[in-house]
């Protein structure tokens, strides 16, 4: 038994949002009871403890939208490299480091993403990887270092019609291959889904490929209209919307998720939100990619599952909450907007996403939930209450204040030292792999 007390506690649990002096209980990988500190401690005497000093107490962040494959991206400058437009960054940039990727650079790229995911108090992830120099086996050199690292990840491999056909079949056989060895594992810590990158690389053919190779089980992740040229190809070349091309191809439905979604319109909504499809909103990507600001306050008030991720532009979810906030307030020149909607996406939809992939319920503090706590250095300056949890976390906290991370019950970071990795040999490896990635690149 492990208990983490002494805390203000935030459950997200309705019935019992706030604990102003709270602990958690937790039995191998799940909750086993909250309650007051007193209590707890009381009920389980000599079990090990975490003070979390006065601190915050509350669930480990979800992210749903990340890419692990852009983690060697940081300082990197790519001879001949002069973007005009969000396409140039792609093929000059992102497609140029993936297609040059080793299945040793993916492992090591996850590792990074993942202790800082651990650093930030995430412990759950839905990675969206590109790797076109080395395709089969990279999902599994991520599902290592997530085994390594007790980070629970829903993989995907990004299907694309961009280097070829051959690439493109043996993508989808890579996403086949994994889900199909996820919903064999019972461990709880990984999933797998039939990953596409956007419809503009993706061909009929290609997308029937997808579907006769997709187990039943999984659904798709795929970009959607991220950029106003995904909307033009389609109409140009199909005579249709995105989404109304993907609804012909069978791929909406409840275990899909939609990432970005900026150029949608009302008609495609009202399919997305027909089909019970999941979209994830990426703010600070699509503002550094200067793609545009999404209808995501309508798809929230639509009642569509809209989720918060990174796009791997931070793994810092109260970051990404920061920024959606004062983006859909600018952009909207309304000072009223996203105050409900964003913490809706992160608290409350993020839980959703991942309870569609994931059994054991995530993003809440209850008897029975998933064993993913983390412990928040802050001492508000002012009231703390169920009323304006949202506020504090909001304006007071960010990921780097996050000092104690468990995901699954085992502790991964305690006292800021990471406890799963040696960070300094791991930090050396992917300076040394890093190196060799810009040499290939540059020459």
């Amino acid at each position: 038994m492990l208990i983490v007390g002494n805390g203000k506690l935030i459950t997200r649990d309705d019935r019992v949002p706030f604990i102003e002096n709270g602990a958690v209980g937790i039995e191998g990988t799940k909750i086993a009871c909250v309650g007051t500190t007193e209590e707890i401690r009381e009920k389980y005497k000599g079990a090990e403890y975490i003070d979390a000093r006065g601190g915050v107490i509350m669930p480990a962040f979800i992210n749903t939208h990340e890419h692990i494959y852009s983690a060697m991206a940081r300082g990197l400058s790519i001879k001949g490299y002069s973007p005009k437009g969000f396409l140039d960054i792609l093929d000059g940039q992102w497609w140029t480091i993936d297609r040059h990727l080793t299945l040793e650079q993916t492992k090591y790229s996850a590792m990074d993403t993942m202790i800082s995911c651990i650093r930030s108090g995430v412990t759950t992830i839905f990675d969206h990887h590109a790797s076109f120099g080395n395709i089969k086996g990279s999902l599994f050199a991520i599902e290592e270092a997530a085994k390594e690292l007790g980070v629970r990840a829903c993989l995907c491999y990004e299907v694309s019609d961009r280097d070829g056909m051959e690439k493109a079949r043996e993508s989808v056989m890579e996403n086949k291959e994994f889900i199909r060895y996820a919903l064999k594992d019972d461990s709880g810590m990984i999933a797998g889904m039939m990953g596409m990158h956007a419809q503009f690389t993706i061909s009929d053919a290609t997308m029937e490929l997808a579907a006769a190779n997709k187990p039943a089980e999984a659904g798709y992740h795929i970009h959607v209209a991220e950029g106003i040229e995904d909307l033009h190809h389609c109409l140009k070349k199909y005579g249709k919307r995105i989404v109304d091309r993907l609804m012909d191809h069978n791929i909406l439905g409840e275990k899909t998720l939609l990432g970005h979604c900026i150029y949608v319109n009302g008609h495609e909504m009202d399919l997305i939100q027909d089909t019970n499809t999941m979209v994830v909103h990426n703010p600070e990507s699509n503002m550094g990619n200067a793609c545009g600001c999404p209808p995501a306050m309508e798809l929230v008030r639509r009642g569509i599952v809209t989720g918060l991720g990174t796009d791997g532009y931070t793994h810092d979810m109260t970051e990404s909450y920061k920024v959606a906030n004062v983006l859909h307030k600018h952009h909207l020149c309304d000072a009223n907007a996203a105050w409900a909607e964003v913490p809706r996406m992160l608290f409350e939809n993020n839980r959703e996403i991942a309870g569609r992939y994931f059994k054991a319920p995530l993003g809440i503090l209850k008897e029975g939930a998933a064993a993913d706590v983390i412990v928040v250095d802050y001492d508000p300056p002012t009231h703390m209450d169920e009323t304006n949890v949202n506020g504090h976390i909001l304006f007071g906290m960010t990921g780097r204040d996050v000092v104690t991370t468990i995901g699954n019950g085992k502790i991964l970071m305690k006292d800021r030292e990471v406890k799963v990795a040696d960070t300094a040999r791991v930090m050396a490896r992917c300076r040394e792999e890093s190196a060799k990635l810009w040499k290939s690149i540059n020459g």
